[in-house]
């Protein structure tokens, strides 16, 4: 495993015990993380594969590359978290053209290359020393992570593998019947894994000839990672490949909020803000209403996981341009290598730093840094828009107020076209709290606002542009499954990291200390006013569910008129008094959240068995014994709700254990549909297959089977397998070839 990447050694010129007890934390995590994939079922083989691919294959090569044209200088831990996060960009741009031409294995071409280089050539072996190059100076005391920090975030590491354990480990098992009530998308990502793994480029495996208009790059990666080590794919996406990318997110974080403050404490705070506070709630009988978001889709959006480790080393980057502290070209090089990569592993991001970029260009009136990125940045957007997507939305329209909307649908259960032709008075009253909300979680902004030189640093104003463009995304724009509110999670780590710059330029007042009584007057009166007003959802009107935030805003607002005829500090009191008002909610929703593992991102699945016992067996057989290119049929495309008939198209299994393509499983994600969907009206779930003799084709040969209609899915679709979920009628017309469970393959000839 990739756990080097929690910290750095810390050195001492004293002592050689001290240089060295950096590495208990190190150990400590990775003690951790062994004993939970252990125990989860990964064997020891895979486990050793997987480290030697990952430490080897992406980890060195990319810390070497990183030490040669990025930031020399830093901490041991920035070198191998960026390293770690350069060497996923490499691997991936490297197995593309190599899957293309069909050698996958040829991936491992760059790591090797790399590493023969960085050893033969003189001037480049001395990157492998930490801080070995020789452009810039060697990393100063205050830059090296102290003991303490080292422990803190690896405290927190601790924290996440504990809680991908217990809360996504124990819900998704290896074998049968762990793995048969997933996350509703985990066969999604599974059967994407599988198409990228045996193709290039890449199709929706669930429907045959459609496009992938969707972000697939860490699929690739996860492709790369199964040909080299013979992991399974389900092993990869339901244990191991996120974790690297998990730890390397959080010290980069802490290293980010460092670089920006020069505080190693703002490192930590950023790392706690980013991952564990959530918005306040004063309501009952229904959670997170106003949301933040958190980072706890770690598991359940592998594209959303990879991204943001991508963007991160980005931003370290440009703060770094951007304040004159750098100015060769080679860290523009790695920009432009990581901004590739970012345009198919999850170009949400691109938009979000164009707008940190030009609000560094309107503000300072002139940064060439600011303009160099921007020219990098454009073309990076324009290729993932036109290229990557094919010029497609995916369902992602101009839409205001769409996310407010579903809220008032939430706490007066309206929904459809009632929803949408909703007054607008209530729906910004809702989004005047909403905001209000995430004042609250990153209060330290006002700290930002209230000093002239935080506000006019140009690595807080990057950080402000991509948070303000989150929180724009997720107001103006709409999407059928509320996509747009991942414009708000990828600016969520940035936002955290400017609100501890105001907490830490805020700190020097007089008074800091006894802010704590403030933060304490404020979860003792969200506690109280939650009890005395939270109304019960769902609710009769705006003025219930605003009230009791009313009330807590009126409060602020006396305390700071109070403070300011005391001629005290009115910015530190007023950050402190919002930050009590998220500490209640963040206590109880923020440690231990169950990011939503086992519910439907439309509104809640119940926790229905999804896969039959025998399906995988069966579709692992089909994959061992036929080609990468057959195409296969089946009877199965509706995912199983309890209590209801309607068909919700979100069946994938089939292509993701089989890794092949199928006629017509599943369309939910599929741009035919997403494209006649709306925010509000029909769910996406419900508009019926684009292509209905396709369907009634492919369902005959079920339901009535015959050689005639047998023959044409073979001639005219060419279709070469038949998966049967449901029952053996195509017994006596198709030669059966494998039986598990109630799954038959059948071979159609």
């Amino acid at each position: 495993m990739t756990i080097t990447a929690v910290t750095s050694v810390v050195t001492s010129p004293v002592s050689g015990r001290r240089r060295w007890s950096g590495w208990v934390p190190v150990a400590l995590v990775g003690l951790v993380a062994v004993l939970a994939l252990v125990w989860n079922g990964v064997s020891v083989r895979d486990l050793v594969a997987f480290g030697a691919y990952v430490g080897v294959g992406v980890l060195v090569p990319g810390t070497l590359l990183w030490r040669a044209l990025g930031r020399a200088g830093g901490s041991l831990a920035e070198e191998l978290a960026a390293g770690l996060a350069l060497g996923y960009a490499v691997e991936v741009l490297a197995y593309l053209p190599a899957r293309a031409a069909g050698v996958p294995q040829l991936v491992l071409a760059w790591p090797v290359t790399m590493i023969a280089l960085f050893t033969a050539v003189p001037r480049l072996r001395r990157h492998w020393r930490p801080g070995g190059s020789a452009r810039e100076r060697k990393p100063s005391e205050s830059e090296r992570m102290p003991l303490w920090c080292a422990w803190a975030v690896a405290a927190v590491i601790c924290y996440l593998l504990v809680w991908s354990a217990r809360s996504f480990y124990a819900g998704h098992g290896l074998t049968w019947p762990g793995n048969a009530t997933p996350y509703v998308d985990m066969h999604y990502h599974l059967a994407l894994l599988g198409e990228l793994k045996h193709h290039m480029p890449p199709t929706l495996p669930t429907v045959l000839g459609e496009p992938l208009t969707y972000h697939w790059y860490v699929y690739a990666e996860m492709a790369a990672t199964s040909w080299v080590t013979g992991i399974e794919p389900q092993t990869l996406l339901y244990r191991l490949s996120m974790l690297p990318m998990m730890v390397a997110m959080v010290v980069l974080v802490a290293v980010l909020a460092r670089r920006v403050t020069g505080q190693w404490w703002a490192g930590v705070a950023a790392v706690v803000v980013t991952y564990f506070a959530v918005c306040p709630e004063l309501y009952w009988g229904a959670g997170n209403l106003f949301t933040s978001r958190t980072l706890f889709t770690v598991w359940t959006s592998p594209t959303q996981t990879f991204g943001a480790l991508l963007c991160v080393p980005v931003v370290l980057l440009l703060v770094g341009y951007l304040r004159g502290e750098r100015t060769g070209v080679g860290g523009w090089a790695l920009v432009a290598v990581l901004l590739g990569a970012l345009t198919g592993a999850k170009a949400t991001f691109l938009p979000l730093l164009l707008s940190g970029l030009v609000l560094v260009l309107v503000v300072r009136r002139w940064s060439r840094p600011a303009l160099v990125g921007i020219v990098i940045t454009v073309p990076a957007l324009a290729f993932a828009q036109f290229v990557v997507f094919g010029g497609q939305r995916q369902g992602l329209v101009l839409e205001p107020f769409a996310s407010m909307r579903r809220v008032w649908g939430a706490v007066t259960y309206l929904g459809g076209e009632p929803l949408a032709e909703a007054p607008v008075w209530p729906i910004a009253g809702l989004t005047v709290i909403h905001l209000a909300c995430l004042a609250c979680v990153w209060a330290g902004l006002l700290g930002v606002v209230a000093r002239r030189a935080v506000r006019l640093d140009p690595g807080v104003l990057l950080l402000l542009g991509i948070g303000a463009a989150g929180v724009a995304a997720v107001v103006l724009l709409g999407h059928p499954a509320l996509s747009q509110e991942y414009f708000l999670e990828g600016a969520r780590p940035y936002l955290a990291i400017a609100s501890v710059a105001g907490m830490a330029a805020l700190s020097r007042e007089r008074g800091f200390a006894a802010a704590t009584w403030w933060v304490a007057l404020g979860a003792g009166l969200v506690v109280g006013v939650q009890a005395l007003l939270g109304p019960d959802v769902p609710v009769q009107g705006l003025l219930p569910l605003a009230l009791p935030y009313l009330v807590l805003g009126m409060v602020a607002v006396v305390v700071a008129a109070a403070v300011a005829l005391r001629r005290g500090p009115v910015a530190l009191a007023v950050v402190a008094l919002l930050t009590g008002y998220a500490l209640p909610a963040t206590a109880n929703k923020g440690i231990g959240p169950s990011s939503g593992i086992g519910a439907s991102s439309s509104g809640g699945v119940p926790p229905t068995r999804v896969l039959p016992q025998g399906g995988m067996e069966a579709a692992r057989w089909l994959r061992d014994h036929s080609a990468p290119g057959d195409v296969v049929a089946t009877d199965g495309h509706c995912r199983p709700i309890a209590g209801k008939k309607r068909c919700d198209s979100r069946h994938f299994w089939v292509s993701g254990y089989s890794e092949r393509r199928v006629l017509v499983e599943s369309w939910a994600y599929a741009q035919s549909t997403l494209s006649r969907s709306q925010p509000f009206g029909t769910s996406f779930l419900a508009v019926p297959f684009v292509d209905q003799a396709r369907l009634a084709a492919n369902d005959e040969v079920f339901r009535q089977p015959s050689a005639e209609n047998i023959a044409r899915l073979v001639h005219e679709y060419g279709v070469k397998w038949a998966f049967a979920e449901n029952g053996t009628a195509l017994d006596g017309f198709a030669k059966l070839r494998f039986r598990s469970g109630q799954c038959s393959v059948y071979l159609l000839e």
